[in-house]
């Protein structure tokens, strides 16, 4: 849609993680520096994490295009809940052993034996572990445990573990002493300041083409960092969502008051969806009662000690966060369907009024009258 109307050769701002618009930010510089100093080390747990969309995965898949010329064998394995007896399967078929046994010894000895020849062919095991929060205590005992596979010149394999906030409290728990101690760095992503998120977004713009097309006025940074807090997804959202509006509005030129109203339109929409998405309180009949600071039901008390409206508001919150990918998605192939279909029914009309009927009716039109 936009990409065309602006002459970009692909889609800048897509939210699925791809290396080719991975961006050096001060954060994100620093953790790859800990990642090479892992691989450089070839044993131990390096440990990255960062809130949603900081940029982790995105991250390690650029960290893989830089190692491609290396005797490593990587594989990736995005953790969803996994418990002990899970993952070691799972492992295996991150490695591609599709052929491990179906009980804990056997696919212990297939994956041994694969590290093993790894090694033998001259070449190092290296994995990544995605949404590591998700693992359970037993879990993450069974990845230290098999950091024990040791070949005639150390480790046969290496873990790269990367998660959200929660996952350093995990490890800092007493049960996690014998992992911390293989733990060899650890760095928390945070998110990227008022200059990175502008030169993140000309890096991804300039990645597709852009020449300067849309203009982007000075005014308009600010309002970009402090609505999306330099989180890389949610500015990847944002701006996909922006670019979109300058298209349908024919716009080349993009400043804060059309961040501004992208702004509300989105506000807007997540206020509507989440009315329509909030379940009635226990025990009560009809559509939600919205509140009303400084009244309810009871007389003139306020909302501050309602411990009722304080739980909703937190659930609102931790909503807002969950649905926004979600409904920027949505959001985003509705104006497509419908841009689609005004394409297609104006080129309709063209072909109708070039073939000489009227959109009315669609009847000839006599020679004479056209002439």
């Amino acid at each position: 849609m936009y990409e065309e109307f602006y002459g970009f050769t692909g889609r800048p701002f897509a939210l699925s993680p791809d290396p080719r618009f991975f961006y050096a930010s001060k954060g994100h510089s620093r953790a790859m520096a800990y990642l090479e100093y892992g691989v450089q080390l070839e044993e131990g747990f390096i440990v990255i994490t960062g809130e949603v969309g900081a940029g982790k995965t995105t991250l390690v898949r650029s960290l893989f295009e830089t190692l491609s010329d290396k005797p490593l064998v990587a594989a990736q394995l995005v953790s969803t809940q996994l418990d002990a007896e899970d993952l070691l399967r799972s492992v295996c078929l991150a490695f591609g052993l599709e052929d491990a046994p179906n009980h804990k010894a056997g696919q212990l000895r297939r994956l041994e034996s694969f590290l093993h020849d790894t090694r033998a062919r001259g070449q190092r095991a290296l994995l990544v572990v995605d949404e590591a929060q998700n693992l359970g205590p037993d879990a993450v005992e069974e990845l230290r445990m098999l950091s024990n596979f040791q070949g005639e010149d150390g480790p046969l394999l290496q873990s790269f573990l990367l998660g959200q906030p929660e996952f350093r409290r995990l490890l800092r728990s007493e049960n996690m002493q014998q992992l911390r101690q293989r733990v060899i760095a650890t760095y928390h992503l945070g998110p990227m300041d008022e200059d990175d998120t502008r030169a993140y977004v000309e890096h991804r713009l300039a990645r597709v083409g852009w020449n300067g097309r849309p203009h982007f006025d000075a005014d308009i940074w600010p309002r970009i960092h402090d609505y999306t807090g330099g989180i890389p997804r949610k500015v990847n959202t944002f701006c996909d969502r922006l670019l979109l509006m300058g298209y349908l509005e024919e716009c080349a030129d993009l400043d804060a008051a059309r961040a501004q109203q992208v702004i509300d339109e989105i506000e807007e929409d997540l206020e509507g969806v989440l009315l329509d998405e909030t379940p009635p309180a226990a025990g009560s009949s009809g559509p939600r009662r919205e509140a009303h600071a400084g009244t309810d039901d009871q007389g003139d008390q306020g909302d501050q000690g309602d411990p009722d409206q304080a739980v909703a508001s937190q659930v609102s919150m931790l909503r807002i966060e969950q649905d926004l990918e979600a409904l920027e998605e949505r959001l985003h192939r509705i104006e497509r369907n419908l841009l689609v279909n005004f394409r297609v029914t104006q080129e309709v009309l063209k072909i109708v009024r070039d073939e000489g009927y009227e959109p009315e009716s669609l009847s000839p039109v006599p020679s004479a009258v056209r002439s």
